[in-house]
């Protein structure tokens, strides 16, 4: 069934006039007074919007409907916040004075994302790739518009979609993301799937994800880096983009040459069986396969085994826990409740070709040696009694406060992009709550500091603990992982000097 087409009504505001605006009746009001805000900056609990003098509600159309056609001048008031200065309505607490938990939700707290109609599966998306900083500044500089003509969507228009949504995000504001939404199902017609009750169907998050990422491989330009080189045009093949040696033998001819080619990837996949409780364990089970293809020497189809191990690893690492199968009996796509553990600390060391295996030690090594000299003086504060005071300090100590902290680069020297030590740390998860793809509720959680995590359940934005996080490992109707985004794990070599005499005199610890 064809989509119908949007109302072309013109908006008046104080002097401005907007023609030309895009208007669906069959949406809620609140996703045109998201489309308001958009254009003059006034929130919709501030807009007083009207047709023919009748006011604009914000969960129905009422009898305002029917006074709406083409051409329709749709008067709204109103002002943008910062023109009303206000007193506050609360006295000000200081970030001393506030636990972690407060804090996490006053500081860098992520815009939530409206649902427009079982559209949490693009939200959790948006929030999980929004983590990564370096597509944030590839999309900053991306030039293109949205380029929307005759109905025709383009790897462009999605790209600059994206980064219009982000903008808005930035200002803290929670927002219907309705111009990605609107693009995404331009572009991808199954999107834009309506039920018999008129709403959206739910669709599968990971492959709004392979979509988005798809899209923004055609568009999105690679990023430079003064001292660093790169290969690649465009920024997903840079830094999302990994590349598999694979090796073909095969088991009933031993005349037949071993063979060897090069497979790119821009995910894992965590196969799920009886057999499977970790997430290392499921990616491993797919390394190695058997697979049936023609054998030259026997001029016949036979049994190959395909090797596969990582030549190159992006700085960001996505897995996606394949937790749905096809049961034709229910045309669904059930899914494996089934318990597998993940960890906020991977090492993909064993994955990799023995050559890239050598190409990491010497960043691994640089952990093992930081690692040593951080064990040491905790072994010597306790020795004198300022363990704890120690301990206490750097606590409060954030990591933006931290003095004299080197950063070392997580990408070798001749491949910007690329992961140089093969450690990752857990960025964000996406979960699923359901038994079907096409069914349940989708969220993002993604990661605030080391300790502390911010759950983005499409518009509520709340703050969360490390140990909840490992909770989303699946074996119930809770929250399962269903796609994992691992980024490089930094390593930062602390200058600071310690003075345990001069503390022990004193009962406490300096920090020089």
């Amino acid at each position: 069934m064809g989509r119908k087409v949007p109302l072309k009504i013109a908006v008046k505001w104080g002097r401005e006039i907007y023609p030309d605006i895009e208007l669906d009746t069959d949406l809620e009001p609140i996703v045109f007074k998201a489309q308001l805000f958009a254009l003059t900056g006034v929130l919709p609990e501030r807009q007083k919007v009207m047709v023919k003098g009748a006011i604009i509600k914000d969960e129905s159309w009422g009898n305002v409907k029917g006074k709406i056609d083409d051409n329709t001048v749709v008067l709204m008031m109103g002002s943008k916040e910062e023109d009303v200065p206000t007193e506050p309505s609360a006295k000000p607490i200081f970030l001393e004075d506030m636990c972690v938990t407060e804090i996490a939700s006053v500081t860098n707290t992520p815009a939530g994302l409206a649902n427009l109609g079982n559209t949490c599966y693009m939200n959790a998306t948006v929030q999980c790739l929004k983590t990564v900083p370096e597509l944030r500044k590839s999309l900053k500089t991306f030039q293109g518009g949205l380029g929307i003509s005759g109905g025709m969507i383009s790897a462009q228009s999605v790209t600059a979609a994206l980064r219009d949504l982000y903008e808005m995000m930035d200002k803290g504001l929670s927002v219907p993301p309705i111009m990605l939404l609107q693009v995404m199902q331009m572009a991808f017609p199954r999107f834009a799937e309506k039920n018999e009750n008129g709403t959206f169907v739910q669709q599968d998050a990971n492959e709004c994800w392979t979509e988005i990422i798809r899209m923004l491989q055609q568009k999105l330009p690679s990023l430079t880096n003064e001292g660093f080189q790169s290969k690649y045009q465009f920024f997903i093949d840079q830094y999302f983009g990994g590349v598999f040696e694979v090796e073909w033998k095969c088991e009933e001819c031993e005349e037949e040459p071993v063979t060897k080619s090069d497979e790119t990837f821009l995910q894992l996949s965590c196969f799920i069986s009886q057999d499977v409780k970790y997430m290392n364990t499921g990616l491993k089970s797919k390394l190695q396969e058997k697979i049936t293809k023609h054998s030259q020497c026997l001029n016949r189809d036979a049994v190959f085994t395909k090797t596969s191990k990582i030549k190159r690893l992006p700085a960001y690492l996505t897995v996606q826990f394949v937790r749905f199968f096809y049961k034709e009996k229910e045309a669904v796509n059930a899914k494996i409740l089934k318990e597998v553990k993940f960890p906020l600390e991977f090492d993909a060391f064993d994955l990799c070709t023995p050559e890239l295996q050598s190409m990491l030690l010497p960043m691994r090594e640089k952990f093992d040696l930081e690692e040593e000299k951080h064990l040491q003086k905790s072994e010597q504060l306790k020795e004198i009694g300022a363990g704890d005071s120690y301990n206490r300090k750097m606590k409060k100590t954030s990591d933006s406060e931290k003095s004299n902290v080197s950063v070392e680069p997580f990408s070798f020297s001749n491949d910007l992009g690329s992961n140089n030590s093969g450690y990752y740390s857990l960025q964000a998860v996406l979960t699923h709550r359901g038994r079907s793809s096409s069914s349940g509720h989708y969220v993002a959680w993604i990661r605030q500091t080391k300790d502390c995590w911010i759950k983005c359940d499409d518009d509520m934005v709340t703050p969360v603990a490390s140990e909840d996080i490992l909770k989303l490992c699946g074996g119930g109707d809770w929250h399962c992982a269903y796609v994992l985004l691992y980024g490089p794990k930094v390593l930062e070599i602390s200058e600071t000097s310690l003075n345990p005499k001069s503390d022990a005199s004193q009962g406490d610890l300096s920090l020089k």
